[in-house]
């Protein structure tokens, strides 16, 4: 009689658990901003100084405050826009950049006099603080000259030419890069700034989470209503926020939707792209032996550019003593050995890249700038 019992309750329960589990994450899902929103001021409570230590007067209340705001967006452009808003108070001037199919392009911005201005500029990934905090996803301070001529010139420079770049994550991927700077007034706080980008990247991981459990609870994507377009392969795996704000360079689709999908992807350098095919060194190569000094070119640069980055003042007094070696010598010497490690046994050896990235990038096209002790 007793074991009887026991079946009929355990029976019970096994029919119970999928209400109660329904029950649960429905409770969950409704607390789910308000928790997330106590976490985060329960940690700023716990680092009372970050906010008096901010050069811009801000305290932990405000950065809750910005936090909420980015939370509020059930969109990815709110939520977007909400990260510009709330990081103008921890900055003077702040930029989104989309990173899609290997380029960057400008999305909007904040404190640039048109929150549109950047929408058509496309930023180096191969250079300076942006290489470092694409390649190695993390926040990378630099100067503004690494942001390269065309940035500085139709951007301007900020008063300290102190400039901050930050990664916005999406399934362990840059999906966009945060630029920042002080502007004429100093005003940076990098501190602040990588806390909204966190919450903005957990935010919408939170969002796509939450959009794909309704859709699925609606009956999948037969309910959607958006056009489905073919599969292409991107950084990141969260649909496309910034399809409305295409850069003027991209060449609208034709009616027919296949081809459609290509030409967005693909025209991005179209004829641009043409003449620099026609004048490349590498065209008479195989794919393979291409890709491999392609590689060897970039790694030879992003190798020089982190020297620089970490010793601007050594590489400043060197130009001027022409010395640049001596001072750099344990730097370079570390980083050749890298580089000859990864590629001094492959088809790209040939091309002496790191030799010449350095001449090119450290001594400014001028060799005499190294010293006497560079090894030619």
């Amino acid at each position: 009689m007793a074991k009887h019992k026991e079946k009929e309750t355990a029976g019970g329960q096994g029919e119970l658990r999928p209400v109660v589990e329904r029950a649960v994450a429905e409770s969950l899902q409704a607390q789910l901003p308000q928790l997330q929103s106590q976490i985060v001021e329960q940690v700023l409570r716990a680092l009372p100084a970050q906010g008096e230590a901010a050069g811009s007067g801000e305290g932990s209340g405000d950065l809750v405050r910005a936090v909420s705001n980015i939370h509020a967006g059930s969109t990815q452009k709110e939520i977007l826009r909400a990260l510009l808003d709330a990081g103008s108070g921890y900055c003077a001037r702040i930029v989104l950049f989309v990173v899609k199919a290997g380029t960057a392009s400008g999305w909007q911005s904040r404190g640039m006099g048109d929150d549109e201005a950047v929408k058509d500029f496309a930023l180096d990934l191969n250079a300076g603080p942006v290489a470092h905090t694409y390649q190695n996803r993390v926040v990378t301070p630099g100067n503004i000259a690494e942001m390269g001529k065309s940035f500085v010139d139709q951007f301007g420079a900020p008063g300290n030419e102190q400039v901050l770049m930050l990664p916005l994550l999406l399934k362990d991927k840059v999906a966009a890069l945060v630029y920042a700077d002080g502007g004429d007034s100093g005003k940076l706080d990098s501190a602040a700034l990588e806390l909204l980008v966190m919450a903005t990247s957990a935010w919408l991981e939170v969002s796509s989470l939450r959009k794909q459990a309704a859709a699925k609870e609606d009956g999948g994507m037969a309910s959607r209503p958006e056009p489905v377009s073919p599969p292409v392969q991107t950084v990141s795996s969260f649909s496309d926020p910034f399809a409305g704000h295409a850069p003027k360079h991209v060449v609208s689709a034709p009616a027919s939707p296949e081809p459609a999908a290509e030409v967005v992807e693909v025209t991005h350098a179209s004829g641009a792209a043409a003449a620099a095919t026609a004048a490349d060194p590498l065209a008479g190569l195989s794919p393979e032996d291409a890709d491999t000094h392609r590689k060897a070119q970039r790694f030879a640069r992003l190798l020089v550019d982190e020297i620089k980055l970490y010793n601007q003042a050594k590489v400043a007094e060197g130009r001027r003593n022409k010395d640049l070696y001596d001072r750099l010598k344990e730097d370079i010497d570390k980083s050749r050995g890298t580089f000859q490690k990864r590629y001094g046994t492959t088809v790209a050896a040939s091309g002496d890249y790191f030799q010449n990235e350095l001449v090119r990038s450290l001594a400014e096209d001028d060799i005499s700038i190294m010293g006497a002790n560079f090894r030619r």
